[in-house]
Parts: structure tokens; C-alpha cells; sequence
């Protein structure tokens, strides 16, 4: 059966900040801890094709997983969906990421919906566990890094 996870952080920082920062995907190996590489392949309108590689997962005898995405913004409503392209251990693999302003900062929430191949190293359940933990501390990490390049402005 498919899995379905959804996190959410604030962080205190102006929604136009965030929402540009989270943009830049070139950017992500300095937000997220897990990833060791952003290649942009392809630009498209609103849609961005590309490739992220992770520092090795010592959780899963120090793999590294890379895999090909895309995502599609939607800068008036503040959304995002992604999917990957190249699946990997995932039948599918899908992310809507919405920010919102809130009166502490911009609430960012990720909601992911996933099917594992039989092949991968987890099921469902157990991809949902690891992909909620992973989640959180990715958001966690996130959250310090923008409030730290915000806190001298204003």
C-alpha cells in the first residue's frame, strides 16, 4: 500500500526569503546535511529537471543514492511539487511543498507520497518511518541555517 508522510517547521524568516531559498537548488548541499550535489539538467518555464547525489547513508551501509527530479513551482500560491525521474529503491516518489506565512516566520510543509520496489531495502512502513525521522532533522537543519543568515538583517 502507498505511503504518505507530512512534516512541517516554521522558521523565523520572511516567507519571500525562504520560499527564494528553497528555490535555488543549487543550493540545497549548503541547507540540507544529506546531499552532496545539485546539478541542474534542464530549465522549462516554471519546471526545473535535475540531480541530487547524497553523502553516503550510514544507515544503509554507507550507500550513496543519487537520482534525477523534477519540480514545478507555483510562486503565486507558494507551492511546489516535485517527482522523481529516476526512482531508484521507489515505484514512485512524489513532494508537494507548500509555505505559508505565519505570525513566527514561514510555516514550510512537505507532504511525499511513495510506493517502494520490491527490491528496495524497505517496504512501505518502513520507508515512511525513516522518510518522516530523515524529514525532521532535515527541516531541523533548514530551520538553523536560514535563521542564522536572517538574524543579523532586520
Amino acid at each position: 500500500m502507498p505511503a504518505r508522510t507530512d512534516n512541517a517547521v516554521v522558521i523565523n524568516a520572511p516567507l519571500a526569503f525562504v520560499w527564494e531559498a528553497m528555490n535555488d537548488i543549487e543550493r540545497w548541499p549548503e541547507l540540507f546535511s544529506e546531499y552532496a550535489s545539485a546539478e541542474i539538467l534542464e530549465r522549462d518555464g516554471d519546471t526545473v529537471r535535475f540531480r541530487l547525489t547524497t553523502h553516503p547513508d550510514e544507515e544503509n551501509g554507507g550507500q550513496v543514492w543519487t537520482w534525477v527530479s523534477t519540480r514545478t513551482v507555483d510562486a503565486a500560491r507558494y507551492t511546489s511539487n516535485a517527482k522523481r525521474i529516476e526512482t531508484g529503491p521507489f515505484k514512485y516518489m512524489h513532494i508537494d511543498w507548500s509555505f505559508d506565512a505565519v505570525p513566527q516566520g514561514t510555516r514550510m510543509r512537505w507532504v511525499q507520497e511513495f510506493s517502494m520496489k520490491p527490491s528496495a531495502p524497505a517496504d512501505d512502513a518502513g520507508a515512511e518511518d525513516y522518510i518522516n525521522r530523515n524529514s525532521r532533522i532535515q527541516m531541523g537543519i533548514i530551520k538553523r541555517r536560514l535563521e542564522a543568515q536572517t538574524s543579523g538583517a532586520a
